[in-house]
């Protein structure tokens, strides 16, 4: 059960990370989500906030 879990974590934590990646390249070029700066940060926030708590959970489940 516990490494279906960590999987899930790791999962959360990937796309996470791409959804940061596409607001910083939205940022820089314009492209995905056409230059709206106000999502860009909204979706940098937030995917900071996921990968600070992937990182939380995993120390729990240790």
């Amino acid at each position: 059960m516990a490494g279906n879990a960590r999987n899930v974590v790791f999962g959360s934590m990937g796309v996470a990370g791409l959804m940061g990646l596409a607001a910083i390249l939205d940022l820089v070029m314009g492209i995905p989500f056409q230059g709206q700066m106000v999502l860009d940060i909204m979706f940098l926030l937030a995917a900071g906030l996921v990968v600070y708590m992937c990182m939380d959970c995993l120390k729990d489940m240790k």
